[in-house]
């Protein structure tokens, strides 16, 4: 069963006067100019990290799935790390971080072939053996780990808040059609469509939130042609939504404590977009992020030169292993910096549509046998000492 389409729409109010908007000078451009032609030494550089760029990019837009009994299982089977271990050339991370690996093993290469040829007298006299004390390395490599530990640390606790912010929006979104379905008692056109509007919001937060969603796809089996159009022509698609939702409230007959609790829960959709705006809006901060990423890079480009009196050609398998760790830590620490592409938004909006279906399948037919044991209760009778009679519906603990 699905939710029909309702005829009912909403006549968003004339506005004579709109606000004033803020006049932007154009910017003098010439005609006669014409983009710089690159260059193509920088194109060919340029090459493995677009790749690598194209891959990460389309892997995040793939949907998660949900966690289920199954998939648990295998999560904690002690075949995962074997699995983890084959899968290594499809993952996202892995591949995202071939340009630096690749570019500091190839720094390592050429540190051991100078240092063979100046060992071999290949070379002239004046050419020294690039060498150096480990000792400065054993002293930053504490701050280094702290370093990595604190940016990754920060990028989790980002997404932990924006997972807490979509439980809410979800158990809210939920609460939300439930009351729906209790208060409005007539099946009324304009009951269906309130439905719609607070199903849809969920799923217009997730394409606001997420780069690349089309929302029209998403949200065209789910509401009017007009009121999608509407909704497409805003600014901001959560909160015009919104406005469809108190807009119909009010146009309900409903007690006004009913209303008011109706119209408390639309609190929790703008603190819900007000919390995910700000995560997407305020990265860590940005000299946190350059430092970090500064500090591996002189780190792995002085690696091989510090390794070299105690591994010789060691230093290049040694200095990929390094930079394929610690870029992997960093990396994950960028990725789940923005959290939502990493939920599970797709299932989750699903998860709600299938919970209202299913409400609104059973709600018949549970008021009409709530009603039948109300009827019933009425004749049951009574035993002399006052306790009910064998049959009268009293409930027992099963294991009684």
């Amino acid at each position: 069963m699905s939710i029909p389409k309702s005829s009912f729409h909403i006549q968003l109010p004339h506005i004579t006067k709109p606000f004033k908007t803020l006049s932007h000078k154009p910017s003098k451009i010439l005609c006669s100019q014409s983009p710089a032609p690159q260059n193509p030494i920088i194109s060919i550089l340029r090459v493995i990290p677009d790749w690598a760029d194209a891959i990460q990019e389309s892997r995040l837009k793939q949907p998660r799935p949900l966690y289920k009994n199954k998939d648990w299982v295998e999560h904690r089977s002690s075949l995962r790390h074997l699995k983890h271990l084959l899968s290594s050339a499809s993952s996202r991370v892995i591949l995202s971080l071939v340009p630096p690996v690749l570019a500091f093993t190839t720094v390592a290469v050429f540190v051991a072939s100078y240092n063979t040829l100046v060992f071999w007298d290949l070379l002239p006299e004046f050419f020294p053996v690039l060498r150096a004390s480990s000792l400065p390395y054993q002293l930053t490599a504490p701050a280094l780990a702290l370093l990595l530990v604190f940016r990754t640390e920060a990028s989790y606790s980002r997404f932990e808040e924006g997972r807490k912010a979509w439980t809410k929006i979800i158990s809210g979104t939920n609460d939300f059609a439930r009351q729906l379905i209790v208060s409005v008692e007539s099946d009324s056109v304009l009951k269906t469509a309130l439905l719609q509007y607070v199903l849809a919001f969920p799923i217009a937060l997730k394409c606001h939130l997420i780069n690349g969603s089309d929302i029209g796809k998403d949200l065209k089996s789910l509401l009017e042609d007009d009121d999608l159009a509407v909704v497409l022509s805003s600014n901001h698609r959560p909160r015009c939504i919104i406005q469809f939702i108190s807009q119909s409230l009010q146009l309900l007959n409903l007690e006004s404590s009913k209303l008011t609790t109706l119209e408390s829960k639309v609190t929790c959709f703008h603190e819900g977009i007000s919390v995910c705006e700000q995560i997407t809006s305020i990265p860590i901060p940005l000299s946190y992020t350059r430092l970090t990423s500064r500090f591996l890079v002189l780190w792995h480009l002085t690696l091989p030169i510090i390794l070299w009196d105690d591994c010789h050609w060691i230093v290049v398998p040694a200095t990929f292993i390094s930079a394929a760790s610690l870029f992997c830590i960093e990396e994950v620490g960028v990725l789940i910096e923005e959290p939502f592409p990493m939920l599970a938004l797709d299932e989750l909006c699903k998860l709600v549509y299938d919970n209202v279906q299913e409400a609104l399948m059973s709600e018949k037919k549970i008021r009409e046998m709530l009603d039948a044991k109300m009827e019933n209760g009425a004749s049951r009778k009574q035993s002399p000492n006052g306790y009910p009679t064998a049959g009268s519906g009293q409930s027992t603990w099963p294991n009684n």
